[in-house]
């Protein structure tokens, strides 16, 4: 401790607080004033930082501040923006990332705050996670390794993208290689894309001529035949158009190329171009098949967002819910509310998962002893496997039940257990309601990244509400006393 720092452990919370704030910061003042619990989190915490600087720091923001800003962003559902300014402004917020009530000086830019963050890695986060788990077990049962019955299910997270139609993400593809060449040439002196504005305006004419067409609702078949060529026709030049500025881009790209001036930036920014050219010529292609061969594109071929590839086209049957663009993330949940488990689907239903959720969460915490699932979940092998794993499975079997399936699902355990299943369904809400509707970082890597955090924030919040309620009954009893 420095004379103008704050001491974290003399923060003091308004205990009647609702908001989710008060009850992150508790955990995580928690978290940092138990020895044994904090020197196992900073031993994690140091895999961020290049050993060589583990005595030095990273400069302008050291692990702490990283892993507080981090929670804080997820558990309120904030953009980068948000968290800068309350980094910045919010009292008790600055005093839990060590700052005096006199410290108005020590301010953080943006720009740190989002390169340290990207910083942390769901590796990282997931063993964290294991340490808050065991922090919060500790407080909610007087045995240290209580035995847990889990509850699991998934949903999912949407990636940040625009509903995707053939047409627009050919259009973005455009956009983006005329911009981006267009920057190259104008750093090297070449006037060929001067008019990059003006062409992507033109792409974006036709684009949103295409958008306003309809089918013919005439009962007359000449009318019908007619206007059905016309919709061809301006597809048709739509693609000509495009197809005239990729053979455009790929003669400039082939010019810098054999000029050899080209920086190491520029030549893997042209990289990029080329990979937004191949993204075009897909688009063409299938527009060329769905619009004038008359093809239906298989759902394999189709890709839903060019900046964000791996979005999947998700239907689960919801009501008024018909798909979601995003990808699928299966939690296990213990009785007391903590996550303690999660991963990213990709490609992959809940059947092909389940094993790995139990195995998942059983390697990580030995005391748990039994999980429920979902119809969703079950295949005659998951049942066979699952019970080697765990005590007690309750999977619901799909289909027509024989007298023994009956029996086993007509127990009172087993009842019993599929009532309190429900409850995972909280545990999504709230995740959901704290960031995890829809993920704004991007890549795959983001994605993961950003999940990784929430499950830690719900978990610290979920610690911290612990906190507040066992304070507030002292209080009470304090008072009745």
């Amino acid at each position: 401790m420095e004379f103008w720092k704050k001491n974290i452990a003399n923060i003091e919370f308004d205990l009647e607080s609702r908001d989710e704030i008060p009850k992150l910061l508790m955990g995580l003042q928690y978290i940092y004033t138990t020895p044994h619990i904090r020197e196992k989190v900073f031993d994690v915490l140091k895999q961020i930082v290049p050993k060589k600087n583990h005595k030095t720091g990273r400069p302008g923001m050291d692990l702490w501040k990283i892993l507080v800003l981090g929670t804080l962003r997820l558990n309120c559902s904030w953009d980068y923006d948000k968290v800068h300014e309350m980094a910045n402004n919010h009292h008790k917020l600055r005093q839990m990332l060590g700052h005096s009530e006199t410290d108005f000086e020590s301010n953080y830019a943006l720009q740190t705050i989002r390169d340290n963050i990207a910083l942390l890695t769901p590796s990282i986060l997931d063993e964290i996670n294991q340490i808050v788990v065991k922090a919060g077990h500790s407080i909610v049962s007087t045995n240290r390794e209580p035995e847990l019955r889990g509850s699991c299910d998934s949903f999912v997270v949407e990636t940040d993208v625009h509903y995707p139609t053939d047409t627009n993400l050919l259009f973005d593809a455009m956009r983006k290689t005329i911009s981006l060449i267009a920057i190259i040439c104008s750093e090297i002196g070449i006037t060929a894309w001067r008019q990059h504005d003006h062409n992507i305006k033109q792409v974006k004419g036709l684009l949103r001529g295409i958008q306003r067409l309809n089918r013919s609702t005439s009962k007359d078949e000449a009318k019908k035949q007619k206007r059905d060529q016309f919709i061809i026709a301006e597809h048709q030049n739509y693609i000509n158009v495009c197809q005239g500025f990729v053979l455009k881009a790929k003669e400039t790209i082939q010019i810098l190329r054999e000029l050899g001036i080209l920086s190491l930036s520029q030549d893997l920014r042209l990289s990029i171009v080329e990979q937004y050219i191949r993204h075009a010529e897909r688009q063409i292609d299938q527009i060329h098949r769905r619009i004038v061969l008359d093809e239906k594109i298989p759902h394999e071929e189709k890709v839903f967002s060019i900046f964000e590839p791996h979005t999947e086209w998700i239907s689960k049957g919801k009501a008024g819910v018909p798909q979601e663009l995003g990808l699928g993330v299966c939690v296990l949940k213990d009785q007391y509310g903590f996550i303690l488990y999660h991963q990213v689907l990709e490609q992959q239903t809940d059947e092909k998962v389940a094993v790995a959720m139990a195995q998942g969460a059983k390697d990580r915490f030995e005391n748990i002893v039994g999980c429920s699932f979902d119809k969703g979940f079950y295949s005659p092998e998951n049942q066979k496997q699952l019970a080697n794993i765990l005590d007690y499975v309750v999977l619901p079997k799909k289909g027509r039940l024989s007298a023994k399936d009956k029996e086993i699902e007509h127990s009172e355990e087993f009842i019993e257990s599929r009532r309190k299943h429900s409850a995972v369904e909280s545990s999504i809400n709230a995740l959901e309601n704290h960031g995890l509707d829809r993920c704004l970082d991007h890549g795959l890597h983001g994605f993961k990244r950003y999940v990784a955090l929430a499950v830690l924030a719900r978990n610290i919040q979920i610690l911290g509400h612990l906190i507040q309620q066992k304070e507030l009954k002292k209080q009470k009893r304090r008072k009745a006393a």
